[in-house]
């Protein structure tokens, strides 16, 4: 008998966006206090660390630390410090984020949380922060396809035939393009009964595929002795030194006789594509690991429901300390440099 796909069973719907929406005051306070804190655990001073019943303060719903007077609440010291809005906006927006597979704009965002475009903004780059920050960075192992894609490299030609540049040639090019690197351990291949697809997924951005960004991410990431799969490109080509290395040739077929491919990397981009065109549009360099990273955590999450998602998430933002880039963000405090991997 087929089987339905995993996101048209009832096991993908484990979270119900109206009971997110109808809990209290109280009830969403307990529920952040047991994410943070464990289900019968003691509030934890984010000043001086101290573990025991603080003074509560019912009015204010916040505590104040026995040992040091600190005043704090349950999410101080968090990604979601100083907040202005009531916790069951930040869990809504935080479902919402959940079940959107292929991306969520920020307008959008405002539009479903009645809130205005830049706290929308900043709501979710607070969450995909907390994404990259708590990404698991060991190195990957077994079986590794490696890609790279490029983004915000379109240029509008020029209305007329004679006045357009050849946008093959370097001195053409849009000075905002990057290349999106990807590398995408996968389940064996050996096991017919076992999972397949891709398991893990680490992304970083770099200026363009070359040997030497690509050989020092993979030495820092991919662990001796992985197997790579990768394309015809040259970028990959000194990594055959230090790797069991299969390639494809793109130009000729998009997987090789022997079975090797990197449909598993071209599979990422699909996801990544699809958020950009669908969604977002453009990529601003300051935030395009984030988005990168969100596209590879959305890929690594496909088989999960939207609750564990969802507790996922809020377990990640709990346990994210304020980033400098989302504090004061109002006030004028945007992020500058960009974040290239090498």
């Amino acid at each position: 008998m087929h089987q339905p796909h995993f996101l048209l069973s009832a096991e993908a719907r484990t979270l119900s966006m109206r009971e997110v929406f109808a809990l209290s005051d109280e009830q969403a306070l307990e529920l952040f206090r047991a994410v943070r804190w464990g289900q019968d655990g003691e509030p934890v001073c984010p000043a001086c660390g101290v573990v025991e019943p603080h003074w509560f303060l019912a009015s204010r719903r916040q505590w104040r630390c026995r040992a040091c007077g600190h005043t704090f609440s349950v999410t101080s010291g968090t990604i979601f410090a100083h907040h202005k809005l009531p916790l069951q906006v930040y869990l809504g927006a935080i479902a919402i984020y959940a079940n959107a597979v292929k991306g969520l704009s920020a307008l959008q965002l405002s539009r479903d949380l009645d809130v205005q475009y830049k706290t929308a903004f900043v709501l979710m780059h607070k969450l995909r922060e907390s994404l990259i920050v708590h990404r698991d960075e060991t190195p990957l192992a077994g079986e590794v396809q490696i890609d790279g894609g490029y983004t915000n490299g379109s240029v509008r030609p020029a209305n007329r035939a004679d006045e357009r540049v050849d946008r093959r040639l370097a001195e053409h090019q849009n000075p905002d393009k990057r290349c999106v690197l990807v590398m995408r351990e996968t389940y064996p291949t050996d096991d017919p009964a076992g999972p397949v697809g891709a398991k893990r997924t680490l992304t970083f951005v770099i200026p363009r595929e070359n040997q030497r960004d690509v050989g020092a991410l993979a030495a820092r990431f991919i662990a001796p002795a992985t197997t790579i799969s990768a394309d015809e490109s040259d970028a990959y080509d000194l990594l055959h030194g230090r790797y069991p290395m299969r390639r494809v040739n793109h130009q000729r077929e998009y997987r090789a006789a022997d079975g090797t491919t990197d449909n598993q990397a071209v599979s990422y981009f699909a996801r990544f594509r699809r958020m950009q065109i669908g969604q977002h549009h453009k990529f601003g360099l300051a935030h395009l690991a984030n988005y990168a990273n969100e596209a590879a955590y959305r890929e690594d999450t496909r088989r999960w429901s939207n609750g564990a998602i969802f507790n996922d998430i809020l377990t990640k933002s709990a346990r994210t300390r304020p980033h400098r880039d989302w504090c004061g963000y109002w006030q004028g405090n945007t992020r500058r440099p960009e974040r290239l991997a090498a």
